[in-house]
C-alpha cells in the first residue's frame, strides 16, 4: 500500500468514475486500474463496485476511505512541515549559554535571528559551561555558547568547538562614590590605566557563586598571585551583583559585554592576560547541523564580527578569534 494508490482510490470514490479520476491525477486509466488492483490484492478485499459505468465504494472501501483521507492529509502536512524547515519558516533550536552570555551576546543574537526567522522557536538552557557540555554530549542541545575548554577526552571525541571571540574582564563600581582605584589624594584614576590584581584584592568585592565559570577564573588568578580578595558579598547572581556594585556595596568583576549594557556604572579594565575569557560555539561533531542550526551559528559569527570590528565600542576589550567554520580541538587551550 502506498500514497499513490490511496490517492487514486479516494479520487475514484469522489468522482465515481475511473476515467475522470485518471484525468485529474494525470494518469492513463490502465495505470490507475493497476494501482487499485494492486491495493485490493495487498489488502485482500474488494474496495470498489463497478456497475454500469459508475463506481462506488464497497463496505470495505467505505471503511478504508476516512483512513485513506487521514493518511493523505498527514502526508501533505509532513510535506508542508519539511518545506517550512527547509525554508527556515519553522522548526526549533535548543541553544545553551552561560548566564553572563545570555545577558549580553545571546540577547543580541536572538533579537537579530528572530527578526530574520520569526517562525523558528528557540529553546534556551542557561547553565555553566560544564553543564552545557554534558547536555551537548547527551543530545539535549543543538548548540552551546561556552566559556571554558572541553577538558575531558570523551567530550573532545564527540564535540566540535569553534572559538569566536576573546573578552576581557572589567571591574564595575558605583560612579557616585570616590573611585576605589584612584591614587591616594586623587579623585579618579587615569581612565586608560588597567586595574591590577593587587589593587583589586584590597577593595571589597561582590563575588558570584563558586560554580560560576567567571568566579573560577578570577579565583584562579588570585591564587596564582598569592592574593586573598576582600569580600563584601559572596554568592550573588549577575543581576544582583550589578545592583550591589551600583549601590556601592562592593565592586564586581564582570565580562566587558555585560558592563557595556550598564553604562551607568563606572567601568575599568583589569590588567593581565589571565583576566580574559574565550567564548566558543560548541556542538556535536557526529550530528549534522540542521539548516536552522547552521543559520543560528552564522548569526552568532556575524554578531561576533560586529562586536569586534575596528572602531566598535568594545573593540579594545573584545577581540575576534577563530576560523569562519567549526574546527575540532584536539587539546583546546584554557579559556
Amino acid at each position: 500500500m502506498n500514497l499513490e494508490q490511496l490517492r487514486g482510490f479516494t479520487e475514484i470514490v469522489q468522482l465515481g468514475n475511473f476515467t475522470r479520476a485518471a484525468e485529474r491525477l494525470h494518469l492513463a486509466q490502465p495505470s490507475l486500474s493497476r494501482q487499485i488492483a494492486a491495493l485490493e490484492a495487498d489488502l485482500g478485499v474488494e474496495l470498489l463496485h463497478r456497475v454500469r459505468g459508475n463506481v462506488a465504494a464497497t463496505p470495505a472501501g467505505e471503511r478504508l476511505l476516512p483512513i485513506a483521507r487521514r493518511m493523505l492529509a498527514d502526508a501533505e502536512a509532513a510535506r508542508h512541515e519539511m518545506s517550512d524547515l527547509a525554508e527556515l519558516r519553522g522548526g526549533r533550536i535548543r541553544l545553551g549559554a552561560t548566564p553572563t552570555l545570555c545577558t549580553s551576546l545571546v540577547a543580541d543574537v536572538l533579537a537579530e535571528f528572530r527578526a530574520r526567522y520569526p517562525g523558528i522557536e528557540i529553546e534556551i538552557l542557561e547553565r555553566g559551561s560544564r553543564s552545557l557540555i554534558s547536555a551537548l554530549m547527551e543530545g539535549a542541545l543543538d548548540l552551546a555558547l561556552i566559556v571554558t575548554s572541553v577538558s575531558s577526552g570523551a567530550a573532545r571525541a564527540v564535540l566540535e568547538r569553534e572559538q569566536i571571540l576573546s573578552e576581557r574582564l572589567v571591574v564595575v563600581s558605583d560612579p557616585n562614590r570616590p573611585d576605589p582605584f584612584a591614587p591616594e589624594g586623587a579623585e579618579a584614576r587615569d581612565p586608560g590605566r588597567p586595574v591590577d590584581l593587587e589593587e583589586l584584592a584590597r577593595v571589597p568585592q561582590v563575588l558570584f557563586p563558586e560554580n560560576y565559570d567567571l568566579r573560577a577564573t578570577v579565583d584562579a588568578a588570585f591564587r596564582a598571585r598569592g592574593l586573598t580578595p576582600l569580600v563584601a558579598v559572596a554568592g550573588a547572581e549577575m543581576d544582583a551583583a550589578l545592583s550591589f556594585a551600583g549601590r556601592g556595596i562592593g565592586v564586581a568583576v564582570v565580562p566587558a559585554m555585560v558592563a557595556a549594557d550598564r553604562p551607568a556604572l563606572r567601568t575599568a579594565p583589569l590588567a593581565g592576560d589571565a583576566l580574559a575569557r574565550t567564548v566558543s560555539i560548541a556542538r556535536r561533531a557526529d550530528m549534522a547541523p540542521t539548516r536552522a542550526g547552521a543559520a543560528l551559528q552564522a548569526a552568532i559569527r556575524e554578531i561576533a564580527d560586529r562586536v569586534t570590528a575596528p572602531g566598535a565600542e568594545l573593540s579594545s576589550l573584545v577581540t575576534r578569534v577563530g576560523e569562519p567554520a567549526p574546527l575540532r580541538s584536539a587539546a583546546p587551550p584554557p579559556a
